[in-house]
């Protein structure tokens, strides 16, 4: 009997973590979806050094506080030594730790909360939040080691954004695209794996007169909180989470909170957020295209939508609605994604009015700014 092809074969975790009932509940998680594998576990970093020699793992599940080397240690020295994609899996998400961020910029391709057993709705969410966030990162680029083929998109049945903003018909989008007032100009950028330090990039280039930016950031709850913080230390402009109501404006920055949708609207000329449940849209909440329908709607042409890095196709038919709309609309290259999942299929669905790198992500944004009404004339 043959052995399978390449293309078959099944993405192999590393699982870290000294807990043996967390290993034991992320292997079952993580062996439920058809397209990973279990390789091995480990206790520490010295037993998983010992996996890695014995088979080098597609990508490791590694949690943060570990007996003999902390997490963040031992990523720094694998990034430096041996770059393997790392998803931090911590009880930290819930708790909004800066650690978090370090182990981003350390190397860390992505972040996941602890399953809890709890309830059996949170279980659900998690396994589809860790198996989505290890298949991302297991297509990632890193530095130092060559990038694998690009995955297959999966396809299966999940909710688009009219599950939380109903769709507009196409006589009445008409109608309300030709009747939109001009008003300040909204920046609305998505992102998910690899979109920490993207967006880092991006903002931390802008001015403080950069007009108002709304945006999606995949993360989990309250671990959207530190990474605004980490952000508005670094960036001229004022970076927060988002609040219910918070208004949008020239000099800000809006990051949707973990497991909550932001909606963007307007109110004569001044748009706000509005922060809502809801079901999780394209597997995410918040959902990029929950987000970039909302500002379809009440800012059209107003608005520059921007997607970057990131696994799935979250964001697209969102792009798509917006460019529509007569929004301006960009999408990062394959080049410079770590991911290059969500801007493809926007560029697919003919969404991007432009693709660019990622150092030119700034650059067309202050260009655009320039071109665009800096005062509200309705």
């Amino acid at each position: 009997m043959s052995a399978p092809a390449e293309t078959d074969r099944k993405i192999r975790v590393l699982i870290v973590d000294d807990s043996a009932a967390v290993r034991t509940t992320l292997s079952d998680i993580i062996s439920s979806d058809p397209e990973l594998e279990v390789m091995a576990t480990a206790a520490d970093p010295y037993i998983a050094v010992e996996r890695i020699r014995a088979e080098v793992p597609d990508v490791i599940i590694l949690d943060i506080e570990l007996p003999r080397m902390d997490g963040i240690t031992f990523l720094r020295k694998l990034m430096s030594q041996r770059p393997i994609p790392v998803v931090i899996c911590s009880s930290h998400a819930s708790e909004g730790s800066d650690t978090l961020i370090e182990a981003l910029e350390a190397g860390a391709v992505d972040v996941v909360q602890k399953p809890r057993v709890d309830t059996a709705q949170f279980l659900h969410d998690s396994r589809v939040r860790i198996c989505e966030a290890a298949r991302s990162a297991a297509h990632a680029r890193l530095k130092g080691r060559v990038r694998p083929p690009a995955p297959k998109l999966t396809v299966e049945k999940k909710l688009t954004a009219d599950a939380v903003i109903p769709q507009r018909s196409a006589a009445r989008a008409a109608s309300a695209a030709a009747s939109m007032p001009t008003t300040a100009p909204v920046i609305c950028i998505g992102a998910s794996t690899g979109g920490t330090e993207a967006l880092r990039d991006v903002l931390e280039a802008l001015p403080a007169t950069t007009p108002g930016i709304v945006i999606v950031q995949h993360m989990p709850e309250r671990f959207t909180a530190a990474f605004a913080r980490r952000l508005n230390g670094i960036c001229q402009m004022e970076v927060k989470e988002a609040e219910d109501g918070d208004v949008v404006e020239a000099g800000r920055v809006l990051i949707a909170p973990g497991n909550r949708h932001m909606a963007l609207q307007r109110s004569g000329s001044r748009y706000t957020v509005s922060i809502v449940d809801g079901p999780h849209v394209s597997r995410h909440r918040p959902s990029v295209d929950v987000l970039f329908r909302s500002a379809a709607y009440a800012a059209g042409r107003n608005a520059l939508g921007i997607i970057l890095t990131g696994m799935g196709d979250d964001g697209a038919r969102g792009l798509f609605e917006m460019k529509q709309a007569g929004a301006t609309t960009l999408a990062q290259d394959e080049e410079s994604s770590i991911v290059f999942g969500m801007p493809k299929e926007a560029i697919a669905l003919g969404a991007a009015d432009k693709v660019v790198a990622l150092r030119r992500v700034a650059t067309e944004i202050t260009s655009y700014a320039a071109r665009a009404p800096q005062k509200d004339t309705a």
